[in-house]
């Protein structure tokens, strides 16, 4: 069971590691989703929980494999609307995605 007052940073922290390995999948060919590992590497170190259970017992949809085709589409979203990855590079959106991810694990880590 999750802890429900670390809900919203797991939740926010499983949101920025997709947002990060899905600009990487979709603009660099680089499809090996290693933030979304190294979180889950975190979580299971340090919180007993996997980043399955936070989709499935945290996010809205209760189930993980919606929860992970809403965030794909967000960021596929977010992309589309920016003009496409140049543009998102040009932008600085991968800097942003980065540094929200790098945030949401050192909340993390700074849980007793």
């Amino acid at each position: 069971m999750t802890n429900t007052a670390h809900c919203q940073l797991f939740v926010t922290a499983v949101e920025a590691a997709t947002a990060v390995d899905a600009y990487h999948a979709r603009c660099r060919g680089d499809g090996s989703g290693r933030r979304m590992d190294n979180l889950n590497k975190l979580l299971v170190s340090t919180q007993r929980i996997t980043v399955l259970t936070v989709e499935d017992e945290c996010f809205p949809e209760q189930n993980y494999r919606r929860a992970q085709q809403r965030m794909e589409q967000d960021v596929t979203i977010q992309l589309e609307q920016i003009g496409g990855c140049a543009a998102a590079k040009a932008a600085g959106m991968v800097d942003q995605f980065t540094a929200r991810y790098n945030a949401a694990l050192a909340a993390i880590r700074a849980i007793p």
